[in-house]
């Protein structure tokens, strides 16, 4: 792949997973199962590529997202390789990153540094569910980001997805990762905020109506 300089990778590990939902960040829309619609970057160009990424980090449900009607998916901000999360990344420009960042958070003026972010490995630009940026490290000669909530899962509040927030995720799983259903419902039903309220038995039935099975 030719080097282009202003790229960068943007790993998520929620609904973003899922390629048609990522995509209403980049050319706008509304994304099915969710009740808001997005605005789009500045760029509506596609990601020049996109991949499967581990990130070294543990999954959790927490908060409330008026998008889904439910806890949203996070990562930890204290590194565990034993826990990794699993997560696609997007090839996009910085610029369409910042529009990302901006989207998710809310905030149409955010301005993002990732030059900054990687040098100090995570920065909090914004006291908001999704404002800590984390610089997760290279792929293809690219730094890859992805952001989180500033505080520990230590310290938060676990809450419960909605049904179709998880089947987005499922969706992204499917694309990215996996067509073993059983791999998928094992995978998420340990999860904080999952386990305990969805069985593996609920997970492995969302997952199978993903497939159309």
């Amino acid at each position: 792949m030719k080097q282009q300089n202003n790229l960068v990778w943007y790993a998520s590990f929620g609904s973003n997973l899922f390629k048609n939902r990522f995509l209403c960040y980049i050319t706008g829309g509304q994304p099915e199962g969710s009740n808001r619609r997005e605005v789009g970057s500045r760029d509506h160009t596609l990601p020049k590529d996109n991949r499967a990424v581990s990130l070294p980090f543990a999954l959790y449900f927490s908060g409330y997202s008026d998008r889904w009607d439910g806890a949203g998916a996070f990562i930890d901000t204290v590194r565990d390789e034993t826990n990794s999360s699993w997560a696609r990344m997007y090839l996009i420009t910085e610029e369409q990153f910042e529009d990302v960042v901006r989207q998710e958070n809310g905030v149409p003026d955010m301005e993002v540094d990732v030059d900054h972010i990687k040098e100090k490995g995570s920065v909090v630009i914004q006291d908001s569910p999704y404002g800590n940026l984390i610089y997760a490290g290279e792929a293809v000669g690219y730094p890859i980001f992805t952001f989180t909530h500033q505080k520990p899962m230590s310290e938060q509040e676990i809450n419960i997805p909605s049904k179709r927030y998880l089947a987005m995720l499922i969706r992204g799983y499917l694309e990215t990762y996996t067509d073993d259903a059983t791999q998928i419902a094992s995978y998420l039903a340990e999860k904080p905020g999952v386990k305990g309220v969805y069985s593996y038995e609920d997970l492995l039935e969302f997952t199978k109506e993903q497939q159309g099975v």
